[in-house]
């Protein structure tokens, strides 16, 4: 038996937050046992903290997204002192993001060498967000030597060339509600070929609700769906892709724990 873990929410954004018991209920009455509840500034980090504190199932990230552009700058070592907390597993969301970008570029890449820094002085992987960017993070990934700790490609969206380069420097890929979309044949093509130790599975909740849900808030619970068409996908059982991605997530996040409460929700093989 075997439970689903969400490698990457936002339960602290609305309209997540305000109903969050529901949410948890949703996610447990799903298979969900597990989630990573990540960071995109310095400002909601406490937020984030707070619920992976108070709820055993949910982990916490550190980190600012790209595209943020207001708030406190994070420096190495403020990021290094906030990941210090014990319920705090990776750094990030980090990465690049130009399709907004108007002559940030600049500003981007220093604030994301300063996360692989703080990454690697802590020994916490790192949660890598890239949009019409991927030959800048390649390169930054490799010249700050982000293989030391690796990390994971959320949201993966890019085409099998990035997706290798990315596991030549040790991460991991995870997929969204976007595998389930009609326009994201090449995509699955790509999620056909990765290893299966290097598979996560992710909603990006509140955003990007898989089919058949599309047009809907996203939330944890959804993840199953991702999971099912990755299953079919690779001819697997449900269940088994479970098994895969969660241990998967404990073997990249080695801050978190593998809960071994009987209660846990599980789906029967």
């Amino acid at each position: 038996m075997a439970f689903l873990t969400d490698s990457h929410c936002h339960i602290t954004f609305e309209p997540l937050a305000s109903q969050l018991p529901r949410i948890l209920h949703n996610a447990s009455a799903n298979a969900v046992g597990c989630m990573l509840c990540v960071s995109v500034s310095l400002e909601g980090f406490p937020q984030v903290l707070e619920v992976a504190h108070t709820h055993g199932q949910v982990y916490a990230s550190v980190g600012m997204h790209p595209g943020e552009t207001g708030g406190e700058e994070p420096t190495t070592e403020k990021l290094l002192a906030l990941a210090a907390d014990p319920r705090v597993v990776a750094i990030g969301e980090t990465g690049l993001d130009y399709y907004r970008s108007s002559g940030g570029e600049t500003q981007q890449q220093e604030r994301f060498r300063r996360h692989i820094r703080a990454a690697r002085a802590c020994g916490k992987p790192l949660i890598i967000h890239t949009r019409e960017a991927r030959a800048d993070t390649l390169r930054i990934l490799r010249e700050e030597q982000a293989g030391q700790v690796g990390g994971v490609m959320h949201c993966f969206t890019e085409d099998w060339d990035t997706a290798s380069a990315a596991l030549d420097l040790g991460f991991y890929i995870s997929f969204s509600g976007i595998l389930t979309f009609r326009t994201a044949e090449s995509l699955r093509a790509v999620a056909a070929r990765v290893p299966q130790e290097r598979l996560l599975i992710e909603t990006d909740s509140p955003y990007l609700a898989p089919v058949p849900l599309r047009g809907k808030t996203n939330e944890p619970a959804h993840v199953r769906h991702v999971a099912e068409r990755l299953a079919a996908l690779r001819g697997l059982g449900l269940a088994e892709t479970a098994r895969i991605t969660t241990e998967n997530f404990f073997r990249l996040f080695t801050a978190a724990r593998m809960p071994d409460d009987a209660s846990l929700p599980r789906i029967a093989s």
